[in-house]
């Protein structure tokens, strides 16, 4: 395996972007740059890039198919279709908890039951 330092490796990442393209470089695969960049403890460059993934779902919504995002953004198909299934995620579970909220703000306080339930008991 190439011998490729911390710091070599992050310079690579800013200019070249892809594991791919770095791995090109040395004559080694993506993989084994993916295995260095985990060794090290780097993250992708593209693993996480909100601004993008947020046009790749306003473009979906809006009618767009995911091949042809992903050939836009030059990604994956199934790359594509993560980030777009991914946001569903999200919003099914900000909703959920909303309901959730919601709920617990009608539903009567423990207290509250218990004391009606002792009045009756009474009378």
């Amino acid at each position: 395996m190439a011998r490729i330092s911390k710091t070599q490796l992050i310079k690579l990442q800013k200019k070249l972007k892809t594991d791919a393209a770095i791995g090109e470089q040395f004559g080694i695969t993506r993989q084994a740059v993916h295995q260095l960049r985990k060794k090290y403890g780097i993250d992708s460059s593209l693993a996480d890039n909100p601004q993008r993934n947020a046009e790749i779902v306003a473009a979906y919504g809006k009618g767009a198919s995911g091949t042809a995002l992903a050939k836009k953004y030059k990604l994956s198909i199934s790359q594509t279709y993560r980030i777009i299934n991914e946001s569903k995620k999200k919003k099914k579970k900000a909703v959920k908890k909303a309901a959730k909220k919601a709920a617990v703000k009608k539903a009567p306080k423990k207290k509250a039951v218990k004391k009606a339930a002792k009045k009756k008991g009474k009378k």
